[in-house]
């Protein structure tokens, strides 16, 4: 292992073997991110290993929790597929559906890490998006059931069913619905045993393009933090560490709260730099300002 103390010039991304953890197709939009800018050579663990399931880490459907933050899973399911394949390097995605803080509607965070136990470090990209399908609904009839599925992008975008919305039994959950005759069937069947059942959007990666889309976005932040090099040590992920309010009105030039600087940090050799006026604009609109505008 190299020491911690290492240049990141002495790091090699170009023609390196990295696999990505995934049993969801997610290397249908990382790969070519991190091929073309990179320069790494992907591998997945199917090709190679039938004892990968990142399922194990949890499922959007709740038959398995998972137990570990967002980030953790991530490294774990990492660590995981380099054991398995022995690499040295590895990218894993991990994402989370929840109501947004202002606005109240779903908000799909996703993340997408890179674990190299060669140069021991681990870096993730991060993506915050109101863009996704994420849905559920109790419904009764096949027509309400599809009519559902329509609103949530079907076939295009996959479905689960289940008996209801605490069912963790896998048996009963009916995962993958992307035609017109598995939603029926499966819809039908279920109907047989109760009035009412859970209908709820696929939201695993090979049976959800939105979410398909911010995984991407995820990749390309990843590859920018990889390529922020720390001025003073040379290595990856020098980045945003704190935002410092304070950019002054236009009409008074009092400080507002609007951000002023950057204050970007090196996790590496803490070294710290300060970057005034990150959005380009030395003043703030009154409309931001307290006196002006109170």
């Amino acid at each position: 292992m190299v020491s911690s103390n290492s240049p990141l010039n002495s790091i090699e991304f170009q023609d390196r073997l990295a696999v990505i953890a995934t049993m969801h197709r997610k290397e249908i939009v990382i790969a070519p991110i991190l091929e073309t800018s990179l320069g790494l050579r992907i591998i997945v663990p199917q090709d190679f290993s039938q004892d990968f399931n990142s399922d194990l880490f949890g499922t959007f459907t709740r038959d398995i929790d998972r137990t570990n933050s967002q980030v953790q899973t991530a490294k774990l399911k990492a660590e995981k597929a380099m054991e398995l394949l022995d690499v040295d390097l590895a990218i894993a995605s991990e994402g989370s559906f929840f109501p947004h803080p202002f606005l109240g509607i779903p908000f799909n965070r996703e993340i997408v890490l890179i674990r190299d136990r060669n140069y021991d470090f681990t870096v993730y990209g991060e993506f915050l998006s109101t863009d996704t399908n994420f849905n559920h609904q109790e419904v009764s009839s096949y027509q309400e059931a599809y009519e559902f599925a329509l609103r949530a992008g079907f076939p295009n975008h996959g479905i689960v069913i289940m008996p209801d919305a605490h069912t963790s039994a896998k048996e009963a959950i009916y995962k993958g619905i992307i035609s017109e005759e598995m939603l029926k069937k499966s819809v039908n069947e279920l109907l047989k045993r109760s009035p009412q059942i859970h209908i709820e959007t696929d939201m695993r990666a090979l049976y959800n393009p939105t979410r398909m889309n911010n995984i991407a976005k995820a990749t390309q932040v990843l590859v920018r933090k990889l390529q922020q090099l720390c001025p003073n040590c040379n290595f990856v992920n020098f980045d945003v560490a704190e935002s410092i309010p304070g950019l002054p009105c236009e009409l008074c030039g009092l400080p507002t709260q609007v951000t002023r600087s950057h204050i970007y940090g090196c996790d590496r050799c803490n070294f710290k730099q300060e970057i005034l006026f990150p959005d380009g604009n030395q003043t703030s609109d009154p409309m931001y300002c307290s006196y002006c505008n109170p």
